[in-house]
Parts: structure tokens; sequence; C-alpha cells
């Protein structure tokens, strides 16, 4: 027997909607951190950080997550991971197919999923269709301290429309190959003295082990996580084997909770 369904009017669906993200709205306008980007870096970031308590936000300018995984390599649909960031994929559930030793091989779809489901039920907030356009900085001692966002849609079809602010005690940008936030930085705070160099040609296991090493708060407030890193250093792209990205996301969180937190 089918159950009916309950009937449902129009303007509470509306009201419901509103309501709820407005709350959400108001709680985010001030959070401990930002993470820019909802790929294999910043889901990870995010997991790691909220899990230790800290209130986590995550914009993702897409209206999807996962960033560079769902491609697969070349849209074949299988990532490979290597030993140690294979621990924090089986930490999530995540399924791994032995290669040979050390080396793991998975569905991209299963992967993106629950390293998003990982940050989400430890407690970080993502939101989708939202891009970073700007920081906002301080002086005396100069910092970052928070963002400037704007809908996607909006800065699509080129409207001038107002963005607003997001405070934070920490911005992390974990946006991939063209590193967007730091080079917002690089073009409208130059008295950071920070420049986007470019990614080097690919080198796979040189580009794993330097972006995991490389990644480091890259001036006050403003952190860099995942292919950002190699784009601010001009260090080897790696393809479809996304260690690194896991290690670096995990490496951040723990240089954002020891600033944060003392710890």
């Amino acid at each position: 027997m089918i159950e009916k369904i309950r009937e449902v009017e129009e303007e509470v669906i509306t009201k419901a909607i509103i309501r709820k993200t407005m709350e959400d709205w108001i709680n985010l306008a001030e959070t401990d951190v930002v993470v820019v980007g909802a790929g294999p870096s910043g889901l990870t970031a995010a997991r790691f950080l909220a899990k230790a308590g800290l209130k986590t936000v995550v914009f993702e300018r897409r209206l999807s997550f996962g960033g560079g995984i769902g491609g697969g390599g070349m849209q074949f649909h299988k990532v490979v991971i290597e030993s140690p960031a294979d621990r924090i994929l089986r930490e999530i559930g995540c399924r791994l197919e032995p290669i040979e030793e050390g080396l793991f091989i998975t569905d991209a779809t299963e992967m993106m999923a629950k390293l998003a489901c990982g940050a989400i039920d430890a407690g970080a907030k993502i939101i989708l269709g939202v891009s970073v356009e700007d920081l906002i900085y301080r002086e005396f001692p100069l910092r970052i301290v928070g963002v400037v966002i704007q809908w996607s849609s909006v800065m699509m079809a080129g409207l001038h429309v107002d963005p607003l602010a997001v405070k934070a005690k920490a911005v992390i940008d974990c946006t991939g190959h063209d590193a967007e936030v730091i080079a917002v930085a690089s073009r409208k705070i130059p008295e950071l003295g920070v420049t986007i160099k470019g990614e080097k040609s690919m080198w796979a296991s040189r580009g794993e082990d330097l972006v995991v090493r490389n990644t480091r708060e890259i001036v006050p407030g403003l952190f860099a996580a995942g292919m950002a890193v190699a784009a601010i250093d001009k260090t080897p792209r790696m393809g479809p084997i996304f260690g690194g990205m896991l290690l670096s996301g995990e490496k951040v969180a723990q240089l954002v909770i020891e600033k944060i937190k003392g710890k």
C-alpha cells in the first residue's frame, strides 16, 4: 500500500527555506575559519577543523563539491591514493582497492561523497554557488581577517551587485590550480608581497611531496593548501593522484588549529 503524501502549501516551503537559510547566514557572518574551495584539500581541512571544535564554513563557487576528483583521470572514474593518505579515506569509510604495496585506487564519486559527508558530519557547513571575490584586511599589523563573497551566478551574469563580507580568524585558499584567493591578495594588497608563479609541468611524486611540505600560512590570517600551494611556489602538478591533497588539507587544519587554539 502506498501512503498518501502530505500536502504542503507553496508559501510554507518558501518561508521554511528563507527562515532557516537566514539563520545559517547570520550565524556564519562571523566564523572561526573560512575554507575556499570544496575540493579534496578543502573538504579534508574542513573535517579536521570542525572535529577540533572550530566553526568552519566552506564556500564553493560551483554547485557541486569534489573539485578535480570528479573528472578522475581523463574522465575515467577512478583516482589513485598513496600511503599514508589512505588513512584519511579509511577514517571516513571510503573503500580502497590495493594496487601494489602502499598504493590504492578508489571510485572518484565515492571519494567525493564521503569527503563531503565527513566534513558535514564533523560539523562544517558547505555552501555551494558562492564565490570569494575579495578579502577583508587590516593594518598594524597587516593581516587578513575575512572574505568578501558574491553569488557565482551574479558574477557569471556580469551584474553589478555589491557583495557581503564574512569575518574569520583564518582563511584557507583551497581553490586549486589558480590559487584564486591568494591571487586576489597579490593583486589588491601589494604590500603583502605575495606573487603567483604558476605551477610547473607534471612530476607526480615530486609534486605530491612539495604540496604537503609547502602547505603553510602565506601571510597572517591567510593559508594555502592543495594545488594552490603549487601555484604559489611553481612546483609540479601531479594529475589524478590525491594523497598530497588530503595530507595538505590535514596539515593546514593542524596549522590553523594551533594558531587559533594555541595548541
